[in-house]
């Protein structure tokens, strides 16, 4: 019932709420977070990480900086990490959505494990999407709807099986991960360019350290309602002004209506977690296979590092050979 009050209250609020405030439309790329930025900031409180490398493959074929679609005159860009010749048939595919606060970062973050992914078997592709300085929620979910569009159109060329297609999303994108994974339904956040006669269901999500709600009393943002951050810049909207669109953009809103499997891979950063335990509560009654792995004293970023990345890859390959089994 808590629930269907804050969307009430969303409702009411979003009639007297000003218009979205475009100042964070900058046009300027944000450097602000990369792996290497972020490698020297962990390190001080973990000086036995090491940042795992981009390295080639024999057996993966890279076709960097495909474009998955347009938008106006914008062409939107992904790579592909393709496992070489092998029996069995086509592969199973993860497209990876990096992370950045929805407003930095980009898609290189997860090359070296598109990579990796490929090297066992399973084709991955780096996506990217529109961020704050160039545009506001929701064209980031729409973007990550046209990259999953243009792999099923791709799926002959590319040797995928179209019925075993998963998102995985770091952080911010592990948030457009979770949330693009379950409102395929969802006509209002499909967008209206990219490969628009396919379908953007996905069959697993890998949410990894990514926001699941807004909205939950365990969020970062209920929590700190009153603190204009990343997610405020990408919405354009403080959350006590259009609190309707913070609970639309949460994936936990439509967990009554979810039944694609998730695995979670969370750090020890505990406010990253709102919301994840209602979810496979809620999972377990309706057999939706929910796995939780939780790294022990871990920074935010861990899946960037060993000693996690070589355990979490595992975790990943493992989760994708039971669900498209």
């Amino acid at each position: 019932m808590k629930r269907y009050s804050i969307l009430i209250l969303g409702l009411i609020y979003s009639v007297f709420a000003k218009g979205q405030s475009t100042q964070w439309l900058t046009g300027i790329r944000d450097t602000s977070y990369s792996s290497a930025g972020d490698y020297r900031n962990n390190l001080k409180n973990y000086p036995f990480i090491k940042l795992v490398m981009p390295q080639k493959f024999a057996n993966v074929k890279e076709k960097p900086g495909l474009v998955y679609a347009k938008t106006g005159e914008r062409e939107l860009h992904l790579d592909a990490f393709l496992p070489g010749d092998k029996k069995g048939g086509k592969t199973p595919a993860i497209l990876i959505v990096h992370g950045g606060g929805w407003r930095s970062g980009d898609r290189s973050q997860h090359i070296p494990l598109a990579q990796h992914l490929a090297d066992k078997g399973i084709a991955a592709f780096t996506v990217e999407y529109r961020l704050s300085t160039e545009a506001l929620y929701p064209n980031a979910v729409f973007d990550v709807k046209a990259a999953v569009r243009w792999l099923k159109a791709n799926a002959k060329s590319l040797n995928v099986d179209t019925g075993k297609v998963a998102l995985l999303g770091f952080s911010a994108g592990g948030q457009l991960a979770a949330l693009a994974g379950v409102t395929s339904a969802v006509k209002k956040l499909e967008g209206d360019f990219g490969n628009v006669g396919y379908s953007s269901k996905v069959n697993a999500v890998i949410d990894i350290d990514g926001t699941l709600s807004f909205v939950h009393p365990d969020s970062w943002e209920t929590q700190n309602p009153g603190t204009f951050g990343a997610s405020g810049m990408w919405f354009g909207y403080p959350r006590t002004e259009r609190i309707d669109l913070w609970t639309e953009a949460s994936p936990f809103t439509y967990a009554g209506q979810n039944t694609t499997p998730f695995l979670f891979l969370n750090s020890s950063v505990v406010r990253m977690h709102a919301g994840r335990d209602d979810w496979k509560k809620q999972m377990d009654q309706k057999g939706v296979y929910t796995e939780i792995v939780n790294f022990k004293d871990s920074p935010h970023s861990f899946c960037l590092y060993e000693p996690w990345f070589d355990p979490m890859l595992g975790n990943i390959t493992a989760f994708i050979a039971k669900v498209f089994k």
